[in-house]
């Protein structure tokens, strides 16, 4: 039978080919990692560019721009990486072949010897998916620059509304999700608002800005310390922020969100124009399909159970790294990722020169941290906990040093500068019309 022209099946040649699935912080260092070797490296990935998602945040607030958290991967991979713009949607382990919808609309069987499948994470709305309508996610650079507009557009209709009730839900604000996301994005809007915003708007009294937190738990950073977590939110209280704990969310729609107290008691509605979606998230659709075509286990977050050198139990060409793995429940967060992209390599660079495997995996905790405001960080690091100012110097110098590229560091660098030193964001575009 004649092979259909919108089908394009694509074989290994000679070259031991490596197809790496996702170009994150798993599969970028994946890549990156086989450079010096003789294999076909063949990165997939629905974007163009490595996105820095732990500052994401940022862009939203209107601090950076985007292009200084997402570097191009053709710049990043060199020439000796080849990039396949395109999203798997299926994998079949016995033709060892991963399925593309290319950006043309056509479809690639993309052929493989090793495969590393490192597709992260999406939103879980916990079985809620009509709240994505009104509560958008913040993954992706188009989440981040969506919600920008959003944000600032929400300041332009209070300038010019004529009703009170109107005004006052234009200048509320609605985080569902109380993590290192939430708490990040809750104290950027508070700090913008306090000072960036402060004098700008002739027609508005910003006092009336509500910046709301809340969660379903009765804490802020469920995986810190105690301390530091009651030291978080209440530096989050004394920017502004109205922080409400152990208060599940019940419905959120076109006006708001209804939640109620866990212990009980009657819900309450929120009539707010923002809300942001930061409380839960699951592996990758293609995670699924994979572990039916593999026959292998997935945990309650969709994510792959994987064997101590991050391969699919039956089927060591094949990995799983980052947030689609559950290897020993390691936490979601960039490290292990970046630990595991590494470690893939090297066990593939072994194989390739017919040596010894290295031993498993073994994750080392570098800790935890998140950034309330310009001068006050959280940090739990291998059981030093520092706050404040400390903090802060620590949180950013990490983050810089994880960042992609000098001209990245530099950049951003220059902005946070800029922006503590002035208060200015210069990053407030609206690219889209404000919506009424």
């Amino acid at each position: 039978m004649a092979e259909r022209t919108d089908v394009i099946v694509d074989r290994p040649g000679d070259r031991h080919r490596v197809v790496v699935v996702g170009a994150g912080f798993g599969g970028l260092n994946a890549a990156r990692g086989l450079r010096r070797t003789d294999a076909e490296v063949v990165v997939v990935d629905r974007v163009n560019h490595h996105l820095f998602q732990p500052l994401l945040y940022q862009v939203a607030t209107a601090l950076l721009p985007p292009g200084d958290i997402a570097p191009p991967l053709r710049q990043v991979l060199g020439k000796r990486n080849r990039v396949v713009l395109g999203e798997a949607t299926d994998v079949d382990v016995a033709e060892r072949t991963v399925t593309l919808t290319q950006t043309d609309g056509r479809t690639r069987l993309l052929g493989y010897d090793s495969l590393v499948v490192a597709v992260g994470s999406t939103d879980s709305y916990f079985g809620h998916d009509e709240w994505r309508r009104w509560a958008p996610p913040m993954k992706t650079l188009d989440d981040a620059v969506a919600l920008r507009g959003r944000v600032l557009g929400a300041f332009e209709r209070a300038a010019v509304a004529t009703v009170d009730a109107v005004r006052r839900r234009d200048l509320t604000f609605a985080i569902i999700g109380a993590g290192p996301t939430g708490v990040e994005l809750a104290g950027q809007l508070a700090a913008m608002t306090r000072r960036t915003l402060r004098g700008q708007y002739p027609e508005l009294d910003l006092d009336e800005v509500r910046v709301v937190l809340m969660d379903a738990l009765d804490h802020v950073l469920p995986p810190y310390a105690p301390a530091l977590r009651r030291h978080t939110e209440a530096k989050l209280r004394a920017l502004g922020v109205d922080v409400r704990l152990g208060r599940k969310v019940e419905q959120v729609d076109e006006d708001g969100v209804v939640s109620a107290p866990t212990a009980g008691g009657e819900p309450e509605r929120l009539s707010a124009g923002t809300v942001v979606w930061a409380a839960g998230v699951r592996a990758a659709p293609l995670t699924a399909k994979l572990a039916a075509s593999a026959g292998v286990d997935s945990d309650k977050r969709g994510r792959l159970v994987v064997r101590d050198d991050c391969t699919v139990p039956g089927h060591p060409e094949v990995f799983v790294i980052g947030d689609t793995a559950n290897h020993r429940d390691l936490p979601g967060v960039a490290e292990p990722a970046i630990q595991q992209g590494k470690y893939v390599a090297k066990v593939l660079r072994a194989r390739l020169a017919g040596g010894s495997a290295p031993g498993p995996f073994r994750y080392l905790d570098l800790g935890v941290m998140a950034t309330i405001s310009a001068g006050d960080a959280v940090a739990d690091v291998r059981g030093l906990r520092l706050r404040g100012l400390v903090g802060k110097v620590a949180w950013s110098v990490v983050h810089l040093a994880f960042l992609v590229g000098w001209r990245n560091r530099a950049a951003v660098l220059a902005e946070w500068a800029w922006t503590v030193t002035t208060g200015r964001r210069n990053q407030r575009v609206i690219l889209e019309p404000v919506r009424a």
